[in-house]
């Protein structure tokens, strides 16, 4: 079944087209990577995706619904930035656990929830801490954790969630990103 289709999607900035007539589909359980050079429009795509930016142009499709003018909270979309976008006077904790507090998730499933993100990731030693007490790779996979806790987001966009990492840390968490 196809998850998502982008059909003709433009995005301009002013005069700049930063997406051109974009096409392109995704099924059910398949993992798209957008490779291109700095500035071709792959975060442009998937702010668009993710209801953060309006299309200019075009039509998206996810799971066969055109949410092209849906706002992001009618997505059920995760998104993991570059710029990791945490929340700095939330704790690590907080921060991961945010989209389940909206759900308004018990208690105790939240903090198993985090739990075990946290270790998977390798920062359950630093759930209390602040944003600004972690170094760049840990602030990355707080923002990486914040995407992967929300397990019911109908699709998760990724915005190079990895390349702060150490490359034995990178090569074990694409493997938890597959799942």
């Amino acid at each position: 079944m196809e998850k998502l289709r982008l059909e003709k999607v433009w995005k301009y900035y002013g005069k700049v087209e930063a997406v051109k007539e974009l096409n392109l589909s995704c099924e059910e359980g398949e993992i798209l990577v957008l490779l291109g050079p700095s500035g071709c429009g792959k975060t442009s795509t998937l702010r668009m995706v993710a209801g953060l930016e309006k299309v200019s142009r075009g039509d998206m499709y996810l799971n066969g619904e055109n949410i092209t003018h849906f706002p992001p909270q009618k997505r059920n979309v995760a998104m993991a930035f570059e710029d990791y976008a945490l929340y700095p006077p939330l704790t690590v904790s907080e921060n991961i656990s945010f989209p389940l507090r909206v759900k308004k998730l018990s208690k105790r499933d939240i903090n198993k929830k985090v739990k075990r993100v946290a270790e998977v990731l390798r920062i359950d030693d630093v759930l209390g801490k602040l944003p600004t007490q972690l170094s760049g790779g840990q602030q990355q996979r707080v923002s990486l954790a914040r995407a992967l806790v929300k397990e019911e987001a109908t699709l998760s966009l990724m915005d190079e969630p990895i390349s702060h990492l150490d490359a034995r840390l990178r090569n074990e968490i694409r493997t938890e990103i597959k799942r």
